[in-house]
């Protein structure tokens, strides 16, 4: 069994009451679920880690639409499925070593680029957003992709605190892959981490703003119009990108988010204009959670995702 990935113990569920997968080497499916619990942190607090627990949150919730895989799904017109066979199967955790941040950022890229080579679309389940640096660079051989960010927050900070692979610098992290050629920056709003310095930078990078309030002001077709043309997508989704009156169990909540509609829409925009070729759900804080909510909205987020991409062509 490669050590790589700790599966999912038999006496808990996976994603949506998806199969297991015990060993990335036998790998055999479309898209593959796979928790990455634990990021850099970049203070003390941010050690204690308290989306660690969103994994397996986020994989609890999801029974309440697993066992209806079969049946039609309104928002989508038939089964997420879609009456093809695509083939899901959930991978457990990537392994990780106590207080060894640089060797568990390996593990996660290593796991990322086998479940590639094997030709299955990674959907990771965070953890906080330091977790895309390391995924990202398993992407290393994809040519280009466009990043499709959504957050309340700019995350592009080159350090805080002196570390550079926080949760605050995921994305001026990605604007340095030579291999990511775009990156979409959807649901800003409010005050966070970033500086004068940091918005000037990541505009002169070309990057996309979609702001939460011109979402609201101008309506959903104009802002999913400002999505770029590409082969590839990356996704990133944080969840504090969405409203706190439905998304109220994240890290740093922040007034004014995007609802349901208005994040399916893109997710739904984004799987039409190209190949997802992979996507992240971080920053759920499952002890501030209220029944299960943020996990719920996370996982039906992904399972739209995956009703998207079963009608795209992605997979002909």
């Amino acid at each position: 069994m490669s050590k790589i990935t700790i599966p999912v113990p038999d006496n808990r569920p996976t994603f949506a009451d998806f199969p297991r997968c015990d060993d990335l080497d036998s790998l055999d499916s479309h898209i593959a679920i796979i928790g990455v619990p634990y990021g850099i942190p970049a203070s003390m607090e941010a050690s204690r880690a308290p989306s660690s627990l969103a994994p397996a949150a986020i994989r609890e919730e999801s029974l309440r639409f697993g066992k209806y895989l079969s049946h039609t799904d309104i928002d989508l017109g038939g089964p997420v499925l879609n009456k093809r066979d695509i083939r899901v199967v959930d991978c457990g955790d990537v392994a990780m070593v106590p207080g060894d941040n640089a060797a568990n950022s390996t593990a996660t890229t290593t796991a990322i680029r086998q479940i590639r080579e094997r030709g299955a679309v990674p959907i990771i389940l965070g953890g906080d957003h330091s977790i895309p640096i390391p995924v990202m660079r398993g992407y290393d051989d994809i040519g280009s992709m466009c990043v499709v960010q959504f957050d309340a927050h700019m995350d592009y900070r080159d350090e805080v605190n002196g570390v550079k692979e926080g949760l605050s610098s995921s994305i001026r992290r990605a604007s340095e892959l030579d291999y990511v050629n775009g990156i979409v920056q959807i649901g800003l709003r409010g005050v966070g981490s970033a500086r004068e310095q940091d918005v000037s930078d990541a505009l002169e990078n070309r990057n996309i703003f979609i702001s939460a309030a011109e979402i609201y002001k101008n309506g959903i077709d104009p802002a999913v119009a400002k999505l770029p043309s590409a082969e590839r997508f990356y996704i990133t989704f944080d969840m504090d990108g969405m409203d706190p009156s439905i998304a109220p169990g994240v890290n740093s909540p922040a007034f004014g988010g995007l609802d349901y509609w208005q994040a399916t829409s893109f997710l739904w925009a984004v799987a039409k204009r190209g190949n997802v070729v992979g996507m992240d759900m971080v920053e759920i804080a499952p002890h501030l959670d209220t029944r299960g909510l943020t996990s719920m909205l996370a996982a039906r987020l992904i399972l739209n995702l995956i009703g998207a991409m079963t009608r795209s062509g992605q997979w002909r």
